[in-house]
Parts: C-alpha cells; structure tokens; sequence
C-alpha cells in the first residue's frame, strides 16, 4: 500500500498543531515517524485513521483521494492504528478482546467461541507469545496487553500497521519477538509506521524516518544516510551535545539502607544501600520485581519482614504518608493514572505535595506563596505552559514529567525513587530530565532509579543493582557495568 498526505493542515481552538506537515509510506516499509512530544506525529496518524478530520490538505492511498471519518473505515482499507495507551476491556478474556466486533458465528449466529479461540491461538503463536485465549485481560502484564493489541492488528490482515512507542511497556525478550514479527510482515509487503523515542530501536528496525517539528515537516532520510546527532538536530533544531550529562558529584555519607526486605511472590531478602549524591539503578525484566521494591519502600506495599533505615535510624514505614514524612518522594512510572491529577492545572498538582511551604498550618492556603512556587518551579524545570492554570492533560508527555518531578522536588526529600522516568519522554526532554537529577544529586539527594531503558541505566547510574524473578543477582560499580554483564544477570546467568 502507498499512502502520500501533503499540506495537512490541522488547528484545536485556534492553536495551529500542523502547518503543512507531510508523510509518505510505500509497500512492505518500516517508516520512523519521529519529533519531541507535541510534535504532531499521533494528531497526523489521527487524521490518517479517520479520528480527526482535516482542516486542509490531501490524503491519497493507493491513488485515490480518501478522507475517512472513523477509524473502522480506515481499518476496512487495511489502515490499523495501535495507540501507546492500550484500548484493551480488562474484564474480557484475550479471545473477545481479539474478536470483538468482529465475532465468528455458526448457522445460527451464535458465537463460535472455539473457532475464535483457535484463531486467537493460532496469531499469539505467530507472535511467540505463551498466552491463553481464555486468560482474562485483567491479569496479563502490560507488555502482554501490548502483544494482545498487536494481535488484534493481524486479525483484520492490515496493509498498514501504525505503532506508537510500541515497546514502551515490553520486556526485553518481547521487544525481540516484536521486532522478529515486524520484520516478517515487512517481508510480507506490510507497511509500519513506527513511532518511538528509542533511537536504538529506530536505527536497528527501521528503513526511513521523518521527523516533525512544533506542528511543521522537516525531513525525511534514508536510515543509512543519517546518523543519531543528525536526527535529534532535526527534532529539536540545536544539537544537543551528550545525551547523558556528566555528573562530578562527590559521594556522601549512607542515607537509605534496605535490609532484607521481603514480600512473598514479589521479592525476597532485598539488601541495599543508597547514599548522598548517588544514583542507584535498578536494572531487570519486567515483572523482575522492580517497581514492587520501590512501592514497598514507599509504603504502597506492604512487605513481611526486613527493615528500612534512614540516616541511620529505623523507620517505620507502613503508608506514603510516613515515607513522606521520613523525605521520601516517588515518581511512578505511570504518571497519567499515579502522577498527576490530569484535568488539573499545573498550580493544583503541585501546590498538593507542597501544603506546608503555602500555607498556614496546612489549612489556608497563602495565594502569593503558591504562586511564587509555581512559577518558579515552571522557569527552573522548564515547563512549556501558557502558566500556572494550563491543564496537565494538555501538555505534552515530557512537559507532564517535569510536572510530576516539581511535585516532589520543592517538597525537599531526602531520597528520590524515580521508576521510568523518561518513558515515553523525547530526546530533548530526557536531556532536561537527566540535567534535573544530576541537579538534585549535587545537592545531596539520594536518587534511586528503576528503569528498562539499559543505555538510561548505563548513562545516569553510579551503581547499577540487578533483580531477577524478585532476588538481586548482583550489584555492579558503573565504571565495569555494561549491557551485556545486565543481560546475563537480569536472565539469570552468572558473570
């Protein structure tokens, strides 16, 4: 299938989103579609699949002229979309999750459930994913959900299959199946429009890219006619020197120690150590245990025996609330349903956990205080905002993070639990989150980072410390840690 959109014009309440944005994709392609958060790139695929229409310009698939006016007829013309916020009904099992709409029946129009489950069976092999069509949606991990998605794209035998950021939420083994079924449909003659942050992913898969800009077109290029620097120049319009900032931060004395931390089913007798100006890295598959130590750390989860102490006492931590109180500040790793208050403004997310700085006794709040904090807080993360009351649902995803960070740090703590804290964030934002925590970090917080992302971990971590199945498998010092020592501990191999 060949698909040209020239001249795609789009505004949302007089706010120009696309100015004469373009994209073109041709039979059995991997085509990159890159830019920084609010960009454009998902409001053009949008218009592709029939979710908004147009304000003017052109559309043109297979020579013909189209303007869908809803994702079903896009997908009628084998034009799937599969969005990074999964669109799966959890309380179904996979089988109706893949099948729904589009319901196999028998003579008398009853459902036939084993015909489907066959079928579904039949695609999740195709896929190499070990999951029961049977399974209720509900229980399966995220990246599974993700796989489930992918699942129903093949289902409709799409010509076109659009994927946004979608190894966000995958395991390192799903992410090379991904890649292994991607590579297969290509030789099939399907296109992919692949849409991700992950620069690695996008030299390792992809054929071309083309990159947007705040809304406008700025290129497209042949992989192997560009290098990384060359592309983040043309996303964000300046180079943007080391991707990792470097950290001289002398090393301080212990402040968080963990000993012997266990929750059965989740993790079992976790031992660690964290100090001033340090940055631990948490490093593992999903569903390692990971974010499981964090929440418990934090009082989100409560765990059965072992002990916690902070600058060298015993803390007693039972809710979010006592870890606030000992300065523990967490930013989850899903901050639209965890992080932020979304139909809030700026002003109310952060004036939340900042109650005792703007007001007395935590009762009345002292307006010019607040605002003081706010707008400082936006000047210092550089939040991209019309001002304090701009809604968080209508900022950008890296804009949303800086927001959740502003959150935590004028609450002054001690120890920062960071998990993913650039998912789903662009190069430049990455960039301006890695300067904040070597900021914090300089001050003397404690930082203690969960994260998928191995080169992250590599860049920002002094220590990295590795977890398996809810055990650590070992600790490395950054100086003689790689991604290839990560992988055999975090798949259970010895170095």
């Amino acid at each position: 299938m060949h698909i040209a959109m020239k001249g795609i014009n789009k505004s949302f309440g007089g706010v120009q989103v696309l100015n004469d944005a373009e994209f073109e994709i041709t039979d059995g392609e991997v085509h990159a579609l890159m830019g920084e958060n609010g960009a454009g790139k998902s409001t053009l695929m949008k218009i592709l699949t029939g979710v908004y229409t147009r304000d003017s310009g052109t559309v043109i698939v297979d020579g013909r002229e189209v303007r869908y006016k809803s994702p079903q007829e896009a997908e009628k013309d084998g034009i799937v979309f599969i969005y990074q916020e999964l669109n799966s009904l959890e309380d179904l099992t996979v089988e109706a999750n893949v099948f729904l709409g589009k319901e196999i029946r028998n003579s008398f129009g009853v459902c036939d459930k084993k015909a489907m489950a066959e079928k579904t069976r039949e695609i999740l092999n195709k896929l190499g994913v070990n999951i029961e069509p049977s399974e209720v949606m509900s229980d399966l991990s995220v990246g599974q959900q993700q796989m489930i998605e992918i699942a129903k794209a093949l289902m409709v035998d799409a010509k076109v299959i659009i994927m946004d950021e979608p190894t966000a939420a995958l395991t390192q083994g799903e992410t090379v199946i991904l890649f292994d079924v991607i590579k297969s449909l290509r030789e099939k003659g399907v296109s992919i429009v692949y849409i991700s942050h992950r620069m690695e992913e996008i030299f390792q898969l992809c054929d071309r890219i083309t990159i947007l800009r705040d809304g406008n077109y700025i290129g497209t290029e042949k992989i192997t006619d560009i290098d990384i620097n060359e592309v983040v120049k043309m996303m964000i319009g300046r180079e943007i020197g080391e991707r990792y900032p470097k950290r001289n931060t002398p090393i301080g004395e212990e402040i968080l120690k963990v000993e012997a931390l266990t929750k059965k089913g989740k993790f079992e007798n976790i031992s660690f150590s964290v100090r001033k100006g340090e940055v631990l890295g948490i490093s593992g598959l999903m569903g390692s245990g990971r974010t499981e130590i964090m929440q418990a750390i934090f009082g989100n989860l409560p765990f059965e025996s072992g002990k916690i102490e902070i600058e060298g006492k015993p803390a007693i931590i039972s809710s979010p609330e006592h870890a606030i109180r000992y300065g523990i500040g967490f930013i989850t790793e899903d901050r639209k349903e965890e992080g932020l208050m979304l139909e809030e403004s700026i002003e109310k997310n952060v004036s939340l956990t900042n109650l005792d700085k703007i007001s007395r006794k935590n009762v009345v709040i002292e307006k010019k205080k607040e605002d003081e904090l706010v707008e400082r807080a936006i000047k210092d993360l550089n939040i991209k905002c019309f001002g304090p009351s701009h809604e968080c649902n209508k900022l950008s995803g890296g804009n949303q993070q800086k927001v959740v960070f502003a959150k935590w740090i004028y609450s002054n703590p001690k120890i920062l639990l960071l998990d993913e804290p650039t998912r789903g964030v662009d190069v430049g934002a990455k960039k301006e989150i890695y300067t904040i925590m070597n900021e914090l970090a300089s001050k003397g917080l404690a930082i203690v980072m969960a994260s998928s992302d191995l080169p992250e971990i590599l860049g920002m971590s002094d220590r990295i410390m590795v977890v398996r199945e809810g055990l650590i498998q070992g600790i490395l010092e950054q100086k003689e840690a790689d991604q290839e020592k990560i992988m055999i501990l975090a798949t259970g191999g010895v170095i």
